[in-house]
């Protein structure tokens, strides 16, 4: 895959990229968005910690196609205030090494329950099995 950053827009305003180009002949995983809640149903009570429940959610999703954290190319992540904003991306940017995938992040008003913090959706890309 190929990171896609135009030298005429301004560069990201963190680690992402602003586009990621998927070779023909790959298949592809969306995810539904994931919420910071634990198999015991434990709700981690900051941003970060939710944020990593959710990226483990995403990688048990991926596990079963043969994927990893490291096929995602695109991520939508959803905080519920911009207090959060760097609790996400610190859990975000320890998760993707190498060239990040393209991300979207944005405020909105609240989840299902009010102690979500975060979700995180992604799409994956992999070459096709043998």
């Amino acid at each position: 895959m190929r990171a896609l950053s135009p030298w005429s827009i301004k560069s990201p305003f963190a680690r992402y990229s602003h586009g990621i180009a998927v070779p023909a002949g790959y298949r592809l995983v969306f995810t539904s968005g994931q919420l910071g809640i634990g198999a015991d149903e434990t709700i981690p009570r900051d941003c970060e910690a939710q944020a990593d429940l959710c990226f483990a959610n995403i990688a048990a999703i991926l596990a079963e196609d043969d994927m990893t954290l490291a096929d995602v190319v695109r991520i939508n992540a959803y905080v519920t205030d911009r207090e959060y904003m760097q609790g996400y991306m610190r859990s975000r940017d320890r998760h993707f090494e190498g060239t990040p995938p393209a991300s979207t992040l944005m405020i909105v008003k609240g989840f299902t329950k009010p102690e979500f913090l975060v979700e995180i959706e992604v799409v994956a890309a992999a070459p096709k099995h043998d």
